[in-house]
């Protein structure tokens, strides 16, 4: 990535300026007395520094967000009004406009629906780095038009990315997990050339011990990516685990299952499915994290919804929580996992970013955060 991402302190005076900020406020939602209501504020809180800097500089703020997948279409029950009641008790001055994808121009990345979003408005920040790998309008529009900007928090996602890619302290040690060996081959690939190790855990695991001759029952497995697992496994950087923790095929697993959990060695038998590391593995990767002075996790070790299944995933984040290393959380289900044990505040940074930190990670750039770059008043 080249070229630096323009910041708004540059503007200085915001009186009388309206500012629209995009934001990812794609909050989980649950009914509470019969009305939905946000379960994890997380997202929204994190833009309100924002907010009240720029509230502080005299400046009338806008922030308009995608809600769920309502495929261009008014659907009520992605509506932002869960969001927007939230917002209204953190931050009362700040507007919340509906949700972008209820018009279709919004992932069509059409220029007329991209420009009726920033008219009538002086500037505008992208705050989205979760949404910035997408080429939507909202993304990619507004910096063509007026004067724009990346928000703090998108600021240090790309930083903080940065430096661990490009100047890692040593030893570097990627965990990657997750259930499907093809979403995160790419990470994997680039891992294993800027890391000193890489952790391989979850249901992509399997399609790895796969190619050293293992059996693996039924758990989740991709012939077809054989010959780049084995190419990796190769190159004597990807640890994969030992030992699997699973049950036997048709067993309920998540919150129906009681079923034991049964554990084996390096061979799951006809009949089973791994769907978590077993304690060798647990201990062995525990003690690589140990050691290593720069960790990024992206991905569980398992099914740790399932309280059967989530020995794996807990001793990972306890061993990345308990290293003095510089730790990077991304992707949704690690920050879960760390913020459900409560280690969060026992980690360098927690990524929002999702699958736009792997694809940052992978390609080295996004399209929300090039548009920004090649913005015409980002020229100098």
């Amino acid at each position: 990535m080249s070229g630096s991402l323009p910041s708004s302190e540059r503007w200085g005076s915001l009186a009388g300026k309206r500012i629209l900020v995009r934001v990812d406020f794609n909050t989980p939602v649950a009914d509470v007395d019969g009305q939905l209501e946000v379960t994890d504020d997380f997202r929204i809180r994190a833009t309100l520094p924002l907010f009240e800097s720029l509230l502080a500089r005299g400046a009338t703020v806008v922030a308009c967000t995608h809600f769920g997948r309502p495929d261009g279409k008014v659907v009520e029950k992605y509506s932002v009004a869960p969001v927007r009641r939230r917002l209204a008790q953190l931050c009362p001055q700040v507007e919340l406009l509906e949700n972008l994808r209820f018009h279709p121009g919004e992932e069509a990345n059409d220029p007329a629906y991209g420009a009726s979003l920033v008219e009538g408005f002086d500037y505008y920040i992208n705050e989205a780095f979760s949404a910035s790998h997408r080429a939507h309008a909202s993304i990619m529009i507004p910096p063509t038009l007026i004067p724009s900007a990346g928000g703090p928090n998108l600021q240090r996602e790309v930083t903080t990315l940065q430096s661990i890619l490009e100047e890692p302290a040593r030893p570097f040690v990627a965990i990657v997990g997750g259930a499907k060996v093809k979403d995160k081959l790419g990470i994997v690939k680039v891992l294993s050339e800027k890391a000193d190790q890489v952790i391989v855990g979850g249901g992509m695991a399997y399609t790895f011990e796969a190619t050293q001759g293992r059996t693996i029952g039924s758990s989740l497995f991709d012939a077809s990516y054989l010959p780049v697992c084995a190419d990796l496994m190769a190159g004597g950087k990807i640890v994969i685990p030992s030992d699997a923790r699973g049950l036997p095929v048709g067993a309920a697993f998540g919150a129906g299952g009681d079923e034991q959990a049964l554990e084996w060695g390096e061979n799951i038998p006809d009949g089973f499915q791994g769907l978590d590391i077993g304690p060798t593995s647990a201990a062995t990767f525990s003690a690589i994290i140990a050691q290593a002075a720069t960790i990024l996790w992206n991905g569980p070790m398992g099914v740790f919804e399932d309280d059967r299944l989530s020995a794996g995933t807990e001793a990972v984040a306890r061993a990345v929580a308990a290293s003095p290393a510089i730790s990077v959380i991304g992707g949704g289900d690690s920050v879960s996992a760390i913020q459900g044990y409560g280690l969060e505040d026992q980690v360098s940074f927690v990524s929002t970013g999702g699958g736009a930190s792997l694809e940052f990670v992978e390609l080295g750039d996004l399209p929300g955060l090039a548009a920004l770059r090649e913005s015409p008043w980002n020229q100098s």
